[in-house]
């Protein structure tokens, strides 16, 4: 049922966990639920607004085993996104004309078709194809040391996630050595413009927290990783986005298995932002998973929520009428988007 749970791990207790949070069952405190804060907002039911970025898993294929990943990615996960789906995307762009493409994975670069998908997206005249790259992919093997001329060739947003400006923290949280080879990548891509000032090819950074507790204003944090990733690796970006870690997945798993999980839930509900749920993603974003499935986010697609009106959950039926009347899915995990300053793929909404 729940796609995330094929990996590592104990997948018993992971299920159960998982149906626990899709059924809205606290552990042991009576928490309020996400549709009664958003009852008093008129947000209830939540609604989407035009849809600007459709954002497509390539595949559940990662090179890294990250602990707090919400798709449950590794080496081991076979799930890839066929030619025949890619082709639907890019016939649903064509007629569509969304302006933004959001490729992700596990590592989106391992997707025997990555390139040509990339390719052909140049093609159709996407105005704007993000690639949210682990970094380390880039010195994984020979056939990926040259991704940043590909990405500079083709004008790709790299967003790429590092947990830290030191090797400590990122190690801890993504494998040892991850650190290392992510500041080789980042100098690499530095050295054909990437994150320069001034340079049209995007670099943005991904900072998710390292434990059961939400991420410091975005602002401070960019400001600290510049100063730090400068002075010691002589390393520019542009941005730096800051995003919650959601109660789903490995993450949850991690929350039940330390005894955070009342607590996590808890400092979400505490720091329910009103004003943040108009800048969540799912008001401007379709998810589409490796076998074509449509979601409302990818922390939908995550636990198997697919889009609300059946006669439209797969790119093959794909409605844009339909998906723009849809009523958005959602259920406590949607705390981690609208807390403190909000979170969503592109960081903090307000």
């Amino acid at each position: 049922m729940i796609k995330s749970l094929k990996a590592s791990g104990n997948k018993l207790a992971m299920i159960e966990n998982q149906l626990k949070v899709l059924a809205g069952e606290p552990f042991k405190t009576e928490l309020p639920t996400f549709v009664e804060k958003l009852k008093p907002l008129n947000q209830f039911p939540l609604k989407p607004n035009k849809l600007e970025i459709f954002q497509i898993n390539l595949g559940y294929m990662c090179n890294q085993v990250c602990k707090h990943c919400h798709v449950d990615a590794g080496p081991d996960r076979k799930e890839i996104m066929t030619k025949e789906h890619l082709v639907r995307c890019i016939e649903i762009l064509k007629v569509n004309k969304i302006p933004t493409v959001d490729l992700t994975g596990g590592a989106p670069e391992m997707n025997p078709l990555f390139r040509w998908f990339v390719e052909e997206l140049s093609k159709i005249g996407v105005q704007e194809i993000i690639v949210r790259s682990n970094l380390t992919i880039i010195q994984a093997n020979k056939k990926h040391y040259d991704l940043p001329e590909f990405f500079k060739k083709h004008n790709v947003h790299v967003v790429s996630s590092l947990p830290y400006y030191q090797a400590g923290k990122t190690d801890a949280q993504r494998g040892d050595g991850v650190f290392a080879k992510s500041i080789k990548a980042l100098q690499e891509l530095n050295a054909v413009g990437y994150g320069l000032e001034g340079s049209d090819l995007k670099l943005d950074l991904v900072y998710n927290p390292n434990g059961a507790f939400l991420p410091s204003d975005q602002g401070e944090l960019e400001n600290e990783f510049k100063k730090n990733l400068k002075k010691d690796f002589d390393i520019d970006f542009h941005n730096l986005f800051a995003i919650t870690n959601i109660p789903i997945s490995r993450f949850l798993d991690y929350l039940v298995a330390s005894d955070n999980y009342e607590e996590y839930m808890e400092k979400l509900v505490m720091a329910f932002n009103p004003a943040a749920v108009d800048g969540v993603m799912c008001k401007n974003t379709i998810s589409v998973d490796w076998d074509g499935y449509m979601y409302d986010c990818d922390f939908n697609q995550m636990l198997d929520m697919k889009v609300a009106d059946k006669s439209a959950q797969h790119i093959n039926d794909f409605d844009l009428e339909k998906l723009a009347a849809r009523t958005i899915l959602i259920n406590q995990h949607c705390y981690g988007c609208t807390a403190g300053a909000g979170s969503s793929c592109q960081g903090t909404v307000a």
